[in-house]
């Protein structure tokens, strides 16, 4: 397995902390509002990692956080008026389901922000009793000079990274590059009581006590990767990383991992632009295997532009795997292609090169279709393709459906109760030998976009593109 290491900032050879296991930490959204497109290429991106790894034979340790305290949710109490719980809960479950419908896998362990906050508040006193955090009138601070390696993560130089907008300025911080550990309570504001003064946690502390609590190893690094969007790589990701240094004196993860970001129109998806693309919305107007089949297909490192005519060209190539799973759905699938899975293996192995695994799913498509028009009761074809497709299902998350329901996705329980009752008032038709009322019917449900194939199994439709 080869992976981009976002540091070395190269293709590196993956070599786990303990063979044939890997530890994996996926920063989650902050639950204050709707997921959007771009929080749903991270979880795509690397629910491929994880499905990759465990077809590769390895036990797999995947975790990924819900922020659940934090500037934005505080806003959305103020200007809602509901709890902290009320709101996190509603969009945490909000997230779950959407990305479920994606085939998201959950993660093995999801931790919130709010339920770490022993570990939060036990990480700042140690990092205190080290001398590397310190205390101003609104908060508790780290020095980023007591961190030798800062900035090594992200590479920024530090003239450039002092003005960066995103690093919160304050007159009594030491340097200004030093972040909130944590946040001194505020009026009306959520607080948890800690020895060094009530308040609540800062955004990046989060991660770090969340690794250290679920997954951190003795050694020089405490998992073997971390991933998240490119946006988190500075400050957040550069954060983690010192402040996990100066307390623990191990590296927070031997690679890192980052997804690139999704545009629209060419720009670069922010709310500020005002096109950001609620999953919602989208998933209001396509299924949810047409969209994860569509931001799987470009490569997780590169920047992504949604655009509707390549997402319907997108589906068009999925339509391939379905219509070929159709011609052998009757059949018992038997053994894996070995052939076909290397293949698959070698292309995702090399830092997850979807093109390259897709053209052999392709191949595989075509090869099969060709193959069944030579000869279409080819049992023993039919039950390799089966296996093969199945197999599928499990290394990319797709072609779950029942190949005849995903012809009829987005037909609403109204629409394919009047197109039934067509269908057999069309087959009494047939049976009464009355052609021109079943040729009528047909025609009727065609300008409906409904197409017809008379089968050995009755009459089957599905809903035109």
């Amino acid at each position: 397995m080869f992976i981009y290491d976002s540091v070395q900032k190269k293709k590196v050879p993956f070599i786990p902390l303990k063979e044939k296991n890997v530890k994996i930490y996926v920063c989650g959204p902050t639950v204050y509002d709707d997921a959007h497109l771009g929080h749903a290429r991270s979880a795509i991106a690397f629910d491929l990692l994880r499905r990759v790894f465990v077809s590769l034979g390895y036990d797999v340790t995947f975790v990924k956080n819900f922020t659940d305290i934090d500037d934005k949710i505080i806003n959305k109490m103020k200007e809602s008026g509901k709890s902290l719980e009320e709101i996190t809960s509603f969009y945490i479950e909000r997230y779950k389901n959407e990305m479920h419908a994606l085939h998201v896998n959950d993660a093995d362990i999801e931790p919130k922000a709010t339920e770490t906050v022993t570990e939060i508040i036990s990480f700042i006193d140690t990092m205190l009793n080290r001398n590397v955090a310190y205390a101003t009138s609104d908060g508790i601070y780290f020095d980023t000079s007591k961190d030798t390696k800062y900035l090594s993560l992200s590479h920024r130089m530090i003239e450039e990274d002092a003005s960066q907008s995103r690093v919160e300025q304050k007159e009594e911080k030491k340097d200004q590059k030093d972040f909130a550990l944590w946040k001194f309570s505020k009026a009306n504001e959520p607080s948890y009581p800690a020895p060094f003064g009530v308040g609540r946690p800062g955004w990046h502390i989060e991660c770090s006590a969340m690794i250290e609590k679920h997954l951190a190893s003795s050694g020089d690094f405490q998992i073997d990767i971390h991933a998240g969007g490119a946006d988190l790589l500075f400050p957040h990701h550069e954060n983690e990383a010192a402040q996990t240094r100066c307390k623990s004196d191990q590296e927070l993860a031997k690679y890192w991992m980052h997804n690139g970001f999704v545009t629209i129109s060419g720009e670069k998806m922010s709310k500020s632009l005002g096109n950001s693309f609620f999953l919602k919305d989208a998933l209001a107007i396509y299924s949810g295997e047409v969209l994860r089949f569509y931001l799987l297909a470009t490569h997780y490192r590169a920047n992504f532009n949604f655009a509707e005519e390549d997402l319907l060209n997108t589906k068009k190539r999925l339509d391939k795997l379905y219509r070929l799973k159709k011609r052998v759905f009757e059949t018992t699938p038997s053994e894996v292609s070995m052939s076909f899975k290397e293949a698959m293996l070698e292309s995702l192995s090399d830092d997850l090169n979807i093109s390259k695994a897709l053209a052999s799913l392709d191949e595989m498509i075509s090869s099969a279709n060709e193959m069944l028009d030579i000869n279409p009761k080819d049992k023993a074809l039919k039950a390799t393709t089966h296996a093969n497709l199945q197999w599928i299902e499990s290394l990319l998350g797709i072609g779950l459906y029942n190949p005849y329901m995903y012809f009829q996705i987005g037909v609403s329980e109204a629409e394919k109760a009047e197109i039934e009752a067509l269908i057999e008032q069309r087959t009494v038709a047939k049976k009464a030998k009355d052609f021109a009322k079943a040729d009528e019917i047909r025609t009727l449900l065609e300008t409906k976009a409904i197409q017809l194939m008379d089968t050995a199994n009755g009459t089957q439709w599905e809903k035109g593109n």
